[in-house]
């Protein structure tokens, strides 16, 4: 399936670096996952936050609404998720999905090393908002495009 034929209307990246992190680095893993030619071209927003205990963090967001970008970073995702982490999303896809939304978290330590991988604790979080909001259709999509088995 071509990047642009592919009805996302676009993509919210998101991801906090703890004080403890460095954020050049956190900020390196979210550019890993997302294909080349787009590493220099995605601006992030930094925002300043403080954590439960008054420890900073910051989060990094982005939005990809061109069509044909955010067609390449889906399937970016889709080509370098594992088999095991594209049926492990298939069995709990009901989880993932809301309202056209389709949730992705992935691991920051492996992002930083050129793996993707699925992760539930800190992760780098990506919300896929396609332009059809019924979840069988999504489903439908991203078995098309190999997200899904």
């Amino acid at each position: 399936m071509p990047p642009s034929t592919i009805p996302i209307a676009y993509i919210d990246i998101r991801v906090f670096a703890h004080a403890t992190e460095d954020s050049e680095k956190v900020l390196t893993a979210v550019r890993n996952v997302l294909p080349t030619e787009l590493t220099d071209k995605v601006i992030f927003k930094k925002t300043n936050l403080k954590g439960h205990y008054g420890n900073p963090i910051t989060l990094f967001k982005t939005k990809i609404k061109e069509k044909n970008e955010a067609g390449k970073v889906f399937e970016k995702l889709a080509s370098s998720l594992s088999n095991l982490d594209k049926e492990l999303l298939c069995n709990e896809i009901k989880q993932h999905l809301d309202r056209g939304n389709l949730y992705i978290r992935l691991d920051k330590q492996s992002a930083y090393l050129n793996k993707v991988k699925l992760y539930h604790e800190d992760p780098i979080h990506f919300r896929i908002h396609f332009r059809k909001s019924n979840p069988e259709e999504i489903v439908k999509i991203c078995k098309d495009s190999g997200l899904l088995p």
